[in-house]
């Protein structure tokens, strides 16, 4: 590596030196170093292992311990002279304290194990694990050779009606509708000799679409009585720890989402790396809780209308489920696997991403830039990755570019990875270009869900109509879809071909723990250094669906002034005035759900996808207004003119709504009863 210590001294305001081999001979100075008591970085991902080894065999070694990788990222390119200030920036996101430690999931597993397929390639299947696992199999098949003639592991069969559940607590309900008991048969073979239609095979099962009820086996097997047609049919249900499954996706609706819960395993019989991960789950585990939900800001339903699903319908885990009963969505932990997908298209920040959150994110962001642009860099481009094949991909650029067969990571575009790419969305981006970056590169792989590409795409046509309308360069948002390393030096040399800016005047704001703050602040930025608007123009148009900006448009014609739609607006865009029969809003506040719009009774409600550019967003404005229907008794204003209209045409032919009855139907409540009492009064005495 073209190491310039010297600059990159005075970048991170340290002087440096130069160690060549750290990691053998001149491993002295790394122990002198963790026996000072500061924090120390080592800037080698490759021996992480060697270090940490080293570390806990070195007496005295009291310093926290960190690593950051500038080999692969910035040191093996064919831009590495100018990488200094990439370097830099690494450097400093790497020392940034750690996140606040979120809530975990616990997980306890003692090796049950469920094996689910043919009899014979189950037997094999289940051969290949150690006494560590309590192995029960589910045939589904006798398979090409049947099963193995010693019974090793209990067997069962029949109808499988539900397999669901994660880690340490799956549930498989089946219906054992076969006349043959697998835990009675001992595999004699002897029905099956003795059958003349050949319909018992050697899962030992009988197909009843074949067998012609000669009862034959049931002869055959008097000593051992496995067989017995009058069986009632009966569901069973049974507890395991972990899944296998050898049947094909096609044979079974089981766990065909993106993300399988932990714990089970689709197995081809071929692949000995994935069985391994299955192995390793004995025992004690936890994650992180990655989400949390706040149900007083969420869009999904109020007053029994159902409004946003933008969640329920990305979630790749089927983790996310919706309760009616209670208004809200719920969110299982268990089966959650931290992609945050839900958290990027959530419009009001109800699902809020933890691990880590908001803040946390922004900051590291903001670090990298900030520490960029100082140590000299120029139009930065962040390329956000996955921790898995994403951080795969980078590396094998970096060590592809040390070999001449690649040019690697051009020395602007500083890598960061996440838990996912999924889990950072229009506010963090647009934050990033405010706080000067000029791009935001999506490295996207073959282990996203479709959907994710879906709502990503969607999010980054929004900030690209918004940067272009403030008119700012297009290409703010790119997403690169990469199979191989050379496509990611492809795709990031094409992008830097077109040079993008940076933002004149970074901002200088922290991002908030609320997305929509967080978004108010950046837009807020972008807004008050933009190049160039049209003339006259007042907004912006944002593509929809994915726009969580814009106004509510009324039917006047239409609208009654109920005001149901004020009741279920869950970020209170949508307003009334005790003082007077209005709806008012405040654009700044809407997130486009369409709550508004499915809980009108007149149909009156339309949204439109925008940003505004108005500096009264902030601010209420009347959509609807009308004049009040005063009470005919005592003047009291208790309605709108057009409400109590409408119903008095509607009940006018009514039986049970004529002459007074009538006239009371213009009354406020007050008067209403008095009016009732008097009558009731008046009655009585004529009666007299």
């Amino acid at each position: 590596m073209p190491l310039q210590t010297d600059s990159l001294g005075t970048a991170i305001g340290e002087s440096l030196t130069l160690h060549s081999t750290l990691c053998r001979r001149e491993a002295g100075a790394f122990q002198n170093a963790i026996r000072s008591g500061e924090e120390v970085l080592v800037a080698c991902t490759q021996e992480r292992r060697l270090f940490s080894e080293l570390a806990e065999q070195t007496e005295g070694a009291v310093s926290p311990l960190r690593f950051v990788n500038i080999r692969e990222t910035a040191g093996w390119s064919s831009e590495a002279p100018r990488a200094t200030p990439k370097i830099a920036a690494l450097i400093a996101a790497a020392r940034l304290p750690e996140p606040e430690p979120v809530a975990t999931v616990p997980f306890h597993s003692t090796g049950h194990l469920l094996i689910l397929g043919p009899l014979d390639a189950a037997e094999r299947a289940a051969a290949l694990f150690g006494e560590d696992f309590s192995i029960t199999l589910f045939a589904t098949g006798p398979g090409d050779a049947g099963g193995m003639q010693e019974r090793r592991y209990p067997v069962l069969a029949g109808r499988i009606t539900r397999l669901h559940g994660w880690l340490g607590a799956f549930e498989l309900s089946w219906q054992a509708d076969n006349p043959i008991s697998l835990d009675v048969c001992t595999r004699c073979n002897a029905c099956v000799q003795a059958c003349p239609e050949g319909a018992i095979g050697l899962d030992y099962q009988i197909d009843m679409a074949l067998c012609r009820s000669h009862r034959d086996c049931v002869k055959a097997c008097q000593v051992a009585g496995a067989i017995d047609f009058q069986r009632p049919l009966q569901t069973q249900t049974e507890c395991f720890d972990l899944v296998l499954d050898l049947r094909s996706s096609a044979a079974t609706p089981t766990f065909n989402q993106h993300a399988p819960p932990q714990g089970y395993l689709r197995w081809d019989g071929r692949d000995l790396a994935a069985l391994l991960a299955l192995r390793a789950l004995v025992g004690d585990f936890e994650k992180p809780r990655f989400i949390t939900y706040e149900q007083k800001i969420c869009a999904h339903s109020r007053n029994g209308a159902v409004g946003c699903r933008a969640c329920l319908d990305v979630c790749s885990a089927e983790a996310i489920a919706s309760d009616p009963k209670h208004q809200r969505v719920e969110v299982n932990p268990h089966l959650c696997v931290g992609c945050g997908a839900c958290t990027t298209v959530c419009p009001t920040g109800a699902m809020a991403y933890r691990a880590p959150g908001i803040a946390d994110q922004g900051l590291r962001l903001r670090t990298v830039l900030t520490h960029y642009v100082a140590a000299g860099g120029r139009d930065a481009v962040l390329v956000l990755h996955s921790q898995e094949r994403g951080l795969a991909l980078v590396e094998e650029l970096g060590r592809a570019a040390q070999l001449g067969v690649a040019k690697g990571l051009p020395a602007s575009c500083i890598p960061l990875g996440l838990w996912h790419t999924a889990s950072t969305g229009i506010e963090l981006w647009l934050s990033a270009l405010a706080w000067g970056a000029a791009r935001v590169v999506l490295v996207v792989t073959e282990e996203e869900a479709p959907q994710y590409l879906e709502v990503l795409q969607q999010q980054a046509d929004v900030v690209e109509a918004m940067v272009t309308g403030l008119g700012y360069p297009a290409g703010a948002v790119q997403l690169l879809h990469c199979k191989a390393h050379t496509d990611l030096d492809a795709g990031l040399q094409a992008l830097l071909g077109s040079r993008r800016a940076a933002i004149a005047r970074p901002a200088r704001f922290a991002a908030a723990p609320e997305k929509r703050s967080t978004l108010e602040m950046a837009l807020d930025h972008l807004l008050a250094l933009a190049p160039l608007v049209p003339a006259g123009a007042t907004a912006i148009e944002l593509p929809a669906p994915g726009a969580p900006l814009g106004e509510v448009l009324v039917n006047k014609d239409r609208c009654t002034l109920c005001l149901s739609c004020v009741s279920a607006c869950p970020a209170g865009a949508l307003l009334d005035n005790p003082q007077l029969p209005q709806l008012r809003f405040i654009e700044k506040n809407c997130v486009q759900c369409g709550l508004c719009e499915t809980t009108c009774p007149e149909d009156a409600i339309g949204l439109h996808a925008r940003l505004s550019l108005s500096p009264d967003r902030a601010q209420a404005r009347v959509l609807n207004e009308m004049p009040p229907y005063v009470c005919i008794r005592c003047g009291t204003p208790f309605g709108t003119l057009k409400a109590i209209e409408g119903m008095l045409g509607k009940l006018a032919g009514h039986a049970m709504f004529q002459g007074e009855a009538l006239e009371r139907l213009k009354m406020c409540g007050d008067c209403r009863v008095i009016d009732l009492y008097s009558s009731s009064n008046e009655r009585k005495v004529i009666d007299l």
